[in-house]
C-alpha cells in the first residue's frame, strides 16, 4: 500500500493535557443526555471546539519523546470519556457544531496517530459509538461488535456501558457524523501512507459492515420523504462514500483480522446495493431533489463500479445489476451520444451539470454519469459473454449471492447469450439494426456510433483505459472471424454475434482512438509515463498492437466515411496537418450490415485515398511514439521498463516496412 508514516512518539503529557482539555471545557454542555443550547451556547460552543481543535493540532508535531504514551487502561478511560462527550454533539442540529465536533475527532485521531495501540482503541470506541447509534434508531436492536477490537475485553465493555447512556436519544446526525468521521480518517491515512493504521481503520469497518442487520433500516428509508428527507440524504451521502472509500482501499489491504475474509465482505457490500440505490433514489429512480439524486447516481455508480473491478461478480450479480441499471439508469445508456451544449455555468463534468438537446433544457444527466453507466452496463454485459458456459457450480464459496429468482432466468438467456442480448438491445437503441440496409450506410453510422462512443470517455483520464481494455475483453476479433465468409448472419444468435463484433471490432476503435488524438505521438507518450494511466496504457497498447499485427490487412484497409471532425477533442494537442481533415458526424440514428471482408468490393477504388492516409497517419504516430520511448529508455528516463511494449513496436515497424 505504501510506506508507514513517520512522527514523532505522543507523551504521556500531551495525551493528558488534550483529554483534560476537552473533558473539562465541553463537561457543562454535554453533562444532560438531553442536549439544547441557547444562540450564545452554541456560539459559545464553537469558540470552544475551535480552541480544542487548534490546541490538539498544535501538539501534534512536537518531538517531546522524554515520557512515551502507555496505553494503558487508565489512559483508556480517559480517551472515552472524552470521545463521549464528543459524540454527542454530533446529534445536533447545528450543522456548524457537527462540522466542529467531527473535526476534533479527525485532529484527535491525527494526534494519536504515533501511538498505535492508543489509537486502535480510539478507532473502536468510534465503531462501537456508530453501532450503538444504528441499534437505537433501527428496528432490530444488536449488540456492537468487539472481536478483533483493539484493547482488553474489560476495557471494551466498560466502553458500551459508558456510550449507551450518552447516545440513548441518537438520531442519523449522529451515525452520519461518525461516518464521515471515519471516512475522513481514512482519507488522512491514505494520503500519510501509514499500512497499519489503514489497516486497523480497515478491520473496524469491516467489522461494522458485518456486524449490522441492514433489513432493519428498510423502515427508515423505505418511505416516501418528509421531515426526515435531510437526516437520510445525510446519512446515506456519507455511507455511500464510506463504502466507495473501503472498496478502492481493501484492494490493497494485506493481514487483515484471521475472522474476516476480503471476499465475504465485499460481497456484503455487493448485496447492499440493490438496497443503497433504492434508499437512495427511491422507487424507478425517482428522488425528491434532483440535485441531491444526480448526487447519489454518481456516487453509487463510483460504487458499483470499484466493486466490479474488486471481485468477481457471478451470474445472478451480473444479472440482477443489469436489471437495477435499467431501472435506475436506463435514460442515461439510451441517452444521445452527442455533445453537450450550454454548460457555461458549471464545471466541465461535473455531475451536476445540465444536458440540452433540441433546445430543451432537461435538469437530467451530465456526460459524466453517462459515461459511468455505460461503462458499468459494458462491464456487465462483457463479463457475462466472458463466462461462457461457466455455471454457479463452478463458483467459490466467497461468491456472491443475489435475490434473484434463478428459475425465472430461461436457459437461452444465460451466461454468453444474455450478455449478447443485452449489448444487442442496447446498439439498437443507438444504431439501427433490425433490418439489412445499405452496406455504406450501415458502416458509416457503426463508425459514427463507435466514434461518439470512444469520444465520451477521452475526457476521463481515469477511466478511458479501463473502458478501451473493457472493449477488447470481447474478443472481437474472434467474432469477426465467425462472420468472415458470410455476407448476412443466419440466425438471430448469428446476427447478434454479427452486429456486436463488427461495432466493436478493435482494430477499428484503436484506429478512431490515435484519431481522436489527432495522431499525436506525445499524447500517447503523456499516458505512458503518468503514474495514473501508464499501466493501463501500455496495457492497452500491447493488446492492441498483437491484434494489429496477427491482422494487419485489416489495419492497413481501415477508412471512415466522410470527414475526421477538426473538434477531435478540445483537451488534445491539434498538430495535424492540413491533409488529414477527416470527420465523423456524432451518431444521430440506428442500422445493419454485411461484413468486414467485403468493404473493398462495396467502396472500390474512391476510397483507397481515404485508406491509405489514416494508416499513414497511423504508421506516422505509433513509430514517432517509437522514437520518443526508446530515447526515454536509454537515458534512463522512463519511469518502468518498457521493453516489452518496445519489442511490440519494432514487430509493428517491421510490418510497415514489409509492406
Amino acid at each position: 500500500m505504501g510506506k508507514k508514516m513517520s512522527s514523532p512518539s505522543l507523551t504521556e503529557s500531551q495525551f493528558i493535557r488534550i483529554c483534560r482539555l476537552i473533558n473539562d471545557s465541553l463537561h457543562p454542555f454535554t453533562v444532560s443526555e438531553n442536549l439544547s443550547f441557547s444562540k450564545q451556547e452554541e456560539k459559545n460552543l464553537l469558540l470552544i471546539l475551535s480552541q480544542v481543535s487548534n490546541e490538539t493540532r498544535r501538539l501534534i508535531p512536537s518531538a517531546d519523546t522524554s515520557s512515551p504514551l502507555n496505553p494503558n487502561s487508565q489512559n483508556h478511560h480517559c480517551l472515552s470519556k472524552s470521545i463521549s462527550h464528543l459524540i454527542p454533539l454530533l446529534n445536533l442540529e447545528s450543522l456548524y457544531i457537527q462540522h466542529l465536533a467531527g473535526n476534533v475527532l479527525v485532529t484527535f485521531s491525527e494526534f494519536l496517530a504515533s501511538s498505535v495501540k492508543t489509537w486502535e482503541f480510539f478507532i473502536h470506541s468510534l465503531s462501537i459509538c456508530l453501532e450503538l447509534s444504528i441499534s437505537n434508531i433501527s428496528s432490530c436492536s444488536f449488540e456492537p461488535s468487539i472481536t478483533g477490537a483493539g484493547g482488553s475485553g474489560s476495557d471494551l465493555l466498560n466502553l458500551v456501558g459508558l456510550f449507551k447512556p450518552k447516545l440513548k436519544n441518537t438520531s442519523l446526525f449522529t451515525v452520519a457524523g461518525i461516518i464521515r468521521t471515519l471516512r475522513n480518517i481514512l482519507k488522512f491515512l491514505k494520503e500519510e501512507c501509514d499500512d497499519e493504521l489503514v489497516l486497523v481503520l480497515l478491520n473496524s469497518i469491516s467489522f461494522f459492515i458485518s456486524n449490522v442487520p441492514w433489513d432493519s433500516m428498510d423502515e427508515i428509508f423505505g418511505g416516501n420523504g418528509g421531515e426526515d428527507d435531510e437526516r437520510n440524504a445525510l446519512f446515506l451521502g456519507n455511507f455511500i462514500q464510506l463504502l466507495s472509500s473501503f472498496v478502492d482501499q481493501i484492494s490493497f489491504a494485506e493481514g487483515l483480522d484471521n475472522s474476516l475474509d476480503k471476499n465475504v465482505i465485499l460481497s456484503k457490500i455487493i448485496n447492499l446495493v440493490p438496497k443503497l440505490l433504492y434508499w437512495s433514489l427511491r422507487k424507478e429512480g425517482k428522488c425528491v431533489n434532483t440535485c441531491i439524486s444526480r448526487y447519489f447516481s454518481h456516487k453509487l455508480l463510483v460504487l458499483m463500479i470499484r466493486l466490479s473491478l474488486q471481485i468477481p461478480l457471478d451470474f445472478l450479480v451480473l444479472v440482477s445489476w443489469l436489471q437495477l441499471l435499467h431501472s435506475y439508469f436506463e435514460d442515461l445508456l439510451y441517452q444521445p451520444l452527442t455533445d453537450v451544449m450550454n454548460q457555461d455555468d458549471y464545471l466541465e463534468d461535473s455531475p451536476f451539470m445540465l444536458s440540452n438537446f433540441d433546445g430543451e433544457v432537461h435538469s437530467m444527466h451530465s456526460r459524466h454519469l453517462q459515461r459511468q453507466a455505460i461503462f458499468l452496463f459494458l462491464r456487465c454485459s462483457f463479463s457475462l459473454i466472458n463466462l461462457g458456459k461457466a455455471t454457479r457450480k463452478h463458483y467459490s464459496s466467497a461468491t456472491v449471492k443475489s435475490s434473484i429468482d434463478v428459475d425465472a432466468i430461461s436457459e437461452q438467456s444465460c451466461g454468453r447469450e444474455k450478455g449478447l442480448l443485452e449489448i444487442y438491445a442496447w446498439l439498437s437503441g443507438h444504431v439501427v439494426v433490425d433490418k439489412l440496409v445499405a452496406h455504406e450506410m450501415y458502416r458509416e453510422k457503426s463508425i459514427n456510433f463507435s466514434f461518439s462512443l470512444l469520444k465520451l470517455y477521452t475526457h476521463e483520464d481515469d477511466i478511458l483505459f479501463k473502458f478501451l481494455l473493457e472493449l477488447l475483453s470481447l474478443q472481437a476479433c474472434e467474432e469477426q472471424k465467425f462472420h468472415k465468409e458470410r455476407l448476412a448472419p443466419q440466425d438471430e444468435m448469428e446476427d447478434v454475434l454479427f452486429h456486436v463484433s463488427y461495432i466493436f471490432n478493435p482494430i477499428r476503435l484503436f484506429h478512431l482512438f490515435l484519431a481522436e488524438l489527432h495522431y499525436d505521438h506525445q499524447v500517447l507518450l503523456d499516458y505512458l509515463i503518468s503514474k495514473d494511466t501508464g499501466i493501463s496504457c501500455a496495457e492497452y497498447l500491447l493488446r492492441c498492437f498483437r491484434i494489429v499485427c496477427d491482422s494487419w490487412q485489416t489495419f492497413m484497409e481501415f477508412s471512415v466515411y466522410g470527414k475526421l471532425s477538426n473538434q477531435l477533442s478540445s483537451k488534445r494537442r491539434k498538430i495535424l496537418s492540413e491533409s488529414s481533415n477527416f470527420k465523423i458526424e456524432p451518431s444521430s440514428g440506428p442500422v445493419k450490415t454485411i461484413p468486414l471482408s467485403l468493404e473493398k468490393k462495396f467502396n472500390g477504388n474512391l476510397e483507397y485515398r481515404h485508406m491509405k492516409q489514416m494508416y499513414e497517419l497511423a504508421k506516422g504516430c505509433l513509430l514517432s511514439l517509437k522514437k520518443s520511448v526508446e530515447n526515454l529508455h536509454l537515458k534512463n528516463l522512463f519511469p518502468y521498463n518498457p521493453e516489452v511494449l518496445l519489442k511490440r513496436l519494432e514487430r509493428f515497424q517491421e510490418l510497415c516496412f514489409k509492406h
